[in-house]
């Protein structure tokens, strides 16, 4: 284990931000439109035991791999997405949401009768109260697929780093990530992982692998205290990675791998935890932009969980922008 780690210095990470913004990221995964309704309860409804929600405000935001994409270019980096969308409103307000943010959209799979992944959270005095998403569970057709690898290979050309963001809605198939990962190694590209359960297993040459405690231990077939008093090496053997970054929640992150000295535990940042929303697709996007500015995993890692508790600290997935960044590790120093 290692000692105290040092918190970030604010021109170090100015420099790193700064070298990083002279390369691109390409993200692959599950684009979502996340909706949130936002109201006042003062009643309960008379046809079920069930409060009434007065609608006083709405609005759509970018999330799952579309969010990730999102944040690299919040800390002024370049980047690409390969996603798909639907033919439905949905898909042409995330569309429009990414244009706005400067993810080119041109990447963008259409699939029709396929409906755009949407989570639609219904908030009153800023508690969650319902959350319902519309989402097909269906394999994509051969042509849609087809469509994904070409146009992910032909991106990863221009590309300083992978992230492979896995919702299980069915971007992230074999044929696709096993074509990208090796394409990766051929051009020496790292690439960063978030898994889902589904798919736990076929990452195998992933640069970083980025799994929370939940998901590792369920991929194990155990509970997670047993994870967290492991020896993890044998399972990222069995996962067939070269880094781990296991994230616990409020308790931080652990990281270890061939470029770690040992394991090295991140602490989370001391914050109020508002919504925990996008603070996975933070990590993920600080991660990819720590590696492009040639940094070590463990300054990438501290970085990260600092963006982190900025993330959790603010209702809804919003990006966290190279300027709130570097202000907070300002008010540190």
């Amino acid at each position: 284990m290692s000692g105290q780690l040092s918190y970030p210095d604010l021109d170090a990470s100015r420099n790193l931000l700064d070298r990083a913004g002279n390369g691109s990221a390409l993200v692959v995964g599950d684009a979502m439109l996340d909706r949130y309704v936002s109201g006042l309860v003062d009643r309960i409804s008379p046809e079920a035991p069930v409060p009434v929600v007065r609608v006083t405000e709405e609005r759509l935001a970018i999330g799952g791999a579309a969010n990730v994409a999102a944040g690299i270019r919040a800390l002024g980096i370049g980047c690409r997405l390969v996603a798909t969308v639907g033919d439905d409103a949905a898909g042409g307000a995330l569309t429009e949401a990414l244009a706005t943010v400067g993810i080119p959209v041109d990447d963008l799979v259409v699939t029709p009768g396929r409906p755009t992944t949407e989570k639609t959270r219904v908030l009153a005095r800023h508690q969650q109260m319902l959350r319902v998403d519309r989402e097909s569970g269906s394999s994509l057709e051969e042509n849609a697929v087809a469509a994904l690898v070409g146009r992910a290979e032909a991106a990863l050309d221009t590309a300083g780093v992978l992230v492979l963001q896995d919702y299980d809605k069915g971007v992230l198939g074999e044929q696709l990530v096993r074509r990208l990962l090796d394409g990766a190694a051929r051009r020496g590209i790292p690439a960063i992982v978030d898994p889902k359960l589904r798919h736990f297993f076929e990452f195998r040459g992933a640069h970083v692998f980025k799994p929370n405690l939940r998901e590792l231990a369920a991929a194990m077939g155990v509970e997670p205290s047993a994870i967290e008093t492991a020896d993890l090496s044998p399972i990222m053997a069995r996962l067939g990675v070269a880094n781990l970054l296991l994230t616990l929640g409020e308790e931080g992150m652990l990281l270890l791998g061939d470029d770690v000295d040992g394991v090295v535990r991140v602490p989370a940042q001391a914050r109020e935890v508002y919504d925990v929303t996008g603070a996975g697709d933070t990590v993920l996007a600080v991660m990819a932009t720590a590696l492009l500015g040639s940094a070590t995993l463990v300054e990438g890692a501290l970085l990260a969980t600092i963006a982190a508790g900025i993330e959790v600290s603010r209702l809804g997935a919003v990006p966290v922008t190279r300027d709130e960044l570097l202000a907070e590790i300002e008010q540190h120093d």
